[in-house]
């Protein structure tokens, strides 16, 4: 199954794995799985970091490369019609790194590994 991981579960399962729920944790660990990373995350973590207003355990391309590289993942980007969809989205989340984090998982068909529940208002399938 191909499976969307929201930001804060990438930085948990690298720096705090301990914070992830188990089925999350499961979801993200099992090789079945197809897991994806949004370039929308590469890029919240990487405003963040210049912010000041998230650390990590190493410098930020280090840490994105083991990231990437320990989840296996594949690197979702930012397409016309994932910005489309997410300017047609109801307002029930303000943050836009969400709100394109949901309709890259719309317009996939894919669930999302996150503790978000606003996710599920939008008829997105959330793992946690």
């Amino acid at each position: 199954m191909r499976v969307l991981v929201d930001t804060h579960a990438v930085i948990w399962w690298v720096d705090q794995d301990s914070l992830l729920s188990n089925a999350s944790h499961s979801a993200i660990a099992d090789p079945a799985n197809e897991l994806l990373v949004s370039a929308a995350t590469v890029w919240e973590i990487a405003i963040k970091l210049g912010m000041a207003k998230l650390s990590l355990s190493m410098p930020y391309r280090q840490w994105m490369n083991q990231a990437l590289t320990g989840l296996q993942a594949s690197l979702l980007p930012i397409t016309v019609e994932f910005a489309e969809r997410q300017a047609e989205l109801p307002r029930h989340h303000r943050d836009p790194f969400d709100r394109l984090l949901i309709a890259q998982a719309l317009v996939e068909d894919v669930p999302v590994v996150s503790a978000d529940a606003t996710f599920e208002q939008y008829g997105v399938t959330r793992i946690w």
